[in-house]
């Protein structure tokens, strides 16, 4: 539990840095939802990944521990891509495991501009390589659907997972948030994930903030079934140039 208190405590010290003052970073409202939006053409954007995973509170001294380590850039105005380093610590009864958990390159295409049709588009395909090169590759593709009401976004992603070979197993997956812009570098929201072929499913809260070209995101997500984590924190920071 000591790292969700590191946690808590660098996003309080974010906000208390952060001002009231109009943002131009491409910033994420959620942080396991992803919105209608890319990297402006020939815009490079660095990202930074850290996930808590505790799978039960009443076995505190059992986590995971994610950090990714993302590079983003904008091919166009419409379409980018981008490369994810991982690493990964685990703290199980039988001991620490520290050490690479692989890469990810992914890519994003929206449709037409914010507002052209009565639902925005976007289809983002990832590929996914762990450390052990004797699994499997995999596959993950998602339809983002958002729509903006005022200072309200909503968003919805369908997404489907596979194992790229002969006898893969897919998943299948969602994940949706909405979330209140307060002020131009100030948005809260909800959010929520499952995995309809796990019976998975977690909801919780997500903060953004945002000053300039830096912005991050915190949300933690609490399990809605014994089948799921107990507590799931994500804290994304990203800074464009």
């Amino acid at each position: 539990m000591n790292r969700v208190k590191v946690v808590v405590l660098i996003a309080f010290l974010f906000i208390v840095l952060s001002t009231a003052d109009d943002s131009y970073a491409d910033r994420r409202s959620y942080v396991w939802t992803y919105e209608y939006m890319t990297m402006p053409k020939g815009m490079w954007e660095l990202e930074q990944y850290l996930t808590l995973k505790i799978p039960s509170i009443n076995e505190s001294n059992v986590n995971t521990l994610q950090y990714w380590l993302e590079l983003e850039y904008g091919i166009t105005d419409r379409w980018d891509i981008a490369l994810y380093q991982m690493w990964k610590f685990e703290n199980k009864d039988s001991g620490d495991n520290y050490g690479y958990d692989g890469f990810k390159i992914r890519t994003r295409y929206r449709f037409g501009e914010k507002g052209k049709y009565f639902i925005d588009p976007l289809i983002y395909f990832e590929y996914i390589r762990d450390d052990n090169f004797h699994k499997p590759n995999v596959g993950e593709a998602k339809l983002i659907l958002a729509k903006d009401v005022g200072k309200t976004n909503i968003s919805y992603n369908q997404i489907l997972k596979r194992n790229l070979d002969s006898k893969g197993k897919t998943e299948h997956e969602y994940a949706i948030g909405m979330a209140y812009e307060f002020s131009p570098a100030f948005r809260f929201g909800i959010e929520s994930k499952g995995n309809y072929s796990e019976e998975e499913y977690a909801a919780g809260a997500t903060l953004s903030v945002a000053k300039g070209k830096f912005w991050f995101a915190l949300g933690t997500l609490f399990g809605l079934n014994k089948r799921t984590d107990d507590i799931q924190t994500r804290l994304i920071v990203g800074i464009m140039f």
